[in-house]
């Protein structure tokens, strides 16, 4: 006995949609329409757009997994130099003067708020005014480095593109932080307003080492803030996708 196949109801009705469309002309008035054409220019589009950046910027400051966030890097990179710091620190001849070179934005004190306040775009009477509210969080890696270096006896030395005017206020928001008994704090001089940060910090640097310091170890977020000569024996770099600093 031959057996009939059973065809689904949801088949027949699609069977009769498609006999339907045929009679209509639905189907071939589709198939004649062209495909959608999209005229790029590849080596324009090369560039990433600045909006879906910024909103990168935002998920990365913000993200809390074990993925790779910003909080999460710069405990990695503050683990780095505490771990260097006590190695260098256990085998320093006696006598020796040991100095840690500081940063200060974005690696001490954190100015996102004000940053993404701008959205991410540099306001140097927004910024001012942020500097002088003395309200700018520590970094918690570096309360950590910056106390350990205390406790080995490392002086730690702030070298900070901030000016001189804004030193009252930099050290309030240092203490504030928690941030006390550094060896030096060292502001942009008005003559070297005009000269980029790796001409600035190096020159600062050069006085250090004519003091007599040997500098063990640099931590900062911009290759400004490590790069010249003399250059420390350990250089650490922060992440800061936020801005560029020469």
């Amino acid at each position: 006995m031959k057996k009939s196949l059973a065809i689904p109801s949801a088949l027949l009705g699609l069977s009769g949609w498609l006999a339907a469309a045929q009679q209509t002309g639905a189907i071939s008035a589709a198939a004649a329409r062209p495909h959608p054409v999209f005229a790029v220019d590849a080596a324009a589009e090369r560039i990433e757009n600045v909006d879906l950046l910024k909103r990168e910027l935002r998920a990365y400051h913000d993200c809390t997994c074990k993925c790779g966030c910003y909080a999460r890097d710069l405990d990695a990179q503050a683990n780095r130099a505490i771990a260097f710091l006590r190695r260098r620190a256990a085998g320093h001849r006696t006598g020796q003067k040991l100095a840690m070179i500081l940063d200060i934005d974005e690696t001490t004190l954190s100015n996102y708020q004000e940053l993404a306040s701008f959205d991410f775009t540099f306001n140097k009477p927004g910024f001012d005014a942020w500097a002088d509210s003395a309200r700018a969080p520590a970094i918690p890696g570096t309360v950590r480095l910056f106390d350990e270096a205390r406790r080995l006896g490392v002086a730690a030395i702030f070298i900070t593109g901030r000016g001189e005017e804004e030193r009252t206020a930099t050290e309030r928001n240092l203490r504030a932080a928690g941030i006390d008994g550094w060896q030096q704090l060292i502001m942009r001089p008005a003559g070297m307003k005009d000269k980029t940060a790796t001409v600035y910090k190096s020159a600062e640097r050069a006085k250090i080492a004519a003091a007599g310091y040997t500098m063990i170890l640099n931590v900062g977020d911009q290759w400004s803030d490590l790069r010249g000569a003399p250059e420390a024996e350990f250089n650490v770099k922060y992440p800061n996708p936020f801005y560029f600093l020469p």
